[in-house]
């Protein structure tokens, strides 16, 4: 057992939309990632997911409407929903995730992210 601190993690990568893994809980992952300009319109068939803001503020937008999440807010969006993550600014985000979570979810291009690193 270790204590893992968020922001100190935070300083370890400066790239964006590429998660990092943090720690593991049963088959999922803690991954931390940042955020900034518009992610790609995607969904994941089988796994939901939980977005929590630790810094900055996610715009999460859906087919049919969005979300504003400030520091210290959280969605899970549900398996099959079909979203797209949009930062304004820099957003630090602690993503809690099934191990077969692929970022891009149903989209494969040049944002996916196949390994991750762990830090």
């Amino acid at each position: 057992m270790e204590k893992v601190n968020i922001h100190e993690k935070f300083l370890l990568f400066n790239d964006y939309w590429n998660p990092k893994i943090a720690g593991e809980i049963n088959d999922s992952f803690v991954k931390l990632a940042k955020f900034k300009g518009e992610f790609v319109w995607h969904h994941h068939e089988h796994e939901d997911e939980m977005f929590l803001v630790i810094k900055g503020e996610l715009l999460m937008r859906f087919r049919d409407g969005e979300i504003c999440l400030k520091e210290g807010e959280f969605v899970i969006v549900p398996r099959g929903v079909e979203h797209k993550p949009v930062a304004k600014d820099e957003v630090h985000v602690l993503l809690l995730e099934p191990k077969t979570t692929l970022n891009t979810g149903n989209q494969v291009n040049e944002k996916t992210v196949a390994k991750l690193q762990s830090i």
